[in-house]
């Protein structure tokens, strides 16, 4: 299948006309579009290293890489985490929660969710599905959940977000990238918020990505290399 052919289906599949105005998507040069494609690699973030010059192959990535890469590489960011079943979808299907709404709705980015469960049954799926969880105003565990917030990625970096969650009264909110300054809103907001982390919030919108690929008759693998570990 040639490049051009597979670009014009994911434009079509996944909007780069949802793209929020700061993010960048799409190729980071001109590649020659009329090259075949045998297989398809999706990864999460792209590092030199990962830039083999593979054959016959295009590289899509969730988060712009910060270099110029050789490989044929093309990244959808925000337009995928807005889209319907795209990666925030992707997010709360993994928790075995409910789309009701969205949860910023004037960026459409993240989604509230009915649970109808108590807290030790969301916990005890949240644990069997992700590692290093972090919570906030921990909630008994005979605590009825009804409403939860879910924004795959960067969520609990926002202190809006926080702000929103009281807001909109929702019992918890799950994302990553939790910072002191938002655990502290959050316990003076009497918050819940449960961090995944960034990287392994975003996992289940690439195998989503997968999903949407099987259309088309191309090998296509999901390359889930953690997150780089900072040396404290």
């Amino acid at each position: 299948m040639k490049l051009k052919e597979i670009i014009d289906f994911l434009d079509e599949k996944i909007p780069k006309s949802l793209t929020l105005k700061t993010d960048e998507v799409g190729f980071k040069k001109d590649y020659d579009l009329n090259q075949d494609i045998a297989s398809v690699k999706i990864y999460m973030d792209l590092l030199p290293e990962d830039d083999d010059v593979y054959e016959n192959t295009l590289i899509i990535t969730h988060h712009p890489p910060l270099f110029v890469p050789k490989t044929p590489t093309y990244t959808m960011h925000s337009n995928w985490d807005i889209i319907e079943g795209g990666a925030n979808e992707a997010l709360a299907k993994t928790l075995k929660l409910e789309v009701i709404d969205y949860f910023d709705t004037d960026t459409k980015i993240g989604r509230i969710c009915r649970s109808d469960q108590r807290f030790c049954e969301l916990k005890k799926n949240i644990l069997d599905n992700f590692a290093n969880v972090r919570i906030v105003n921990t909630p008994d565990d005979d605590k009825l959940i009804n409403n939860v917030g879910v924004v795959s990625g960067f969520g609990l970096k926002n202190p809006e977000y926080v702000k929103l969650s009281k807001s909109k009264e929702l019992d918890i909110l799950i994302s990553g990238d939790l910072t002191q300054q938002t655990a502290i809103l959050a316990k003076n907001l009497g918050v819940t918020l449960i961090d995944l982390n960034h990287h392994e919030s975003e996992v289940p919108g690439l195998y989503a990505l997968k999903d949407v690929l099987k259309e088309l008759e191309v090998n296509t693998e999901v390359i889930d290399k953690k997150p780089i570990e900072v040396i404290k």
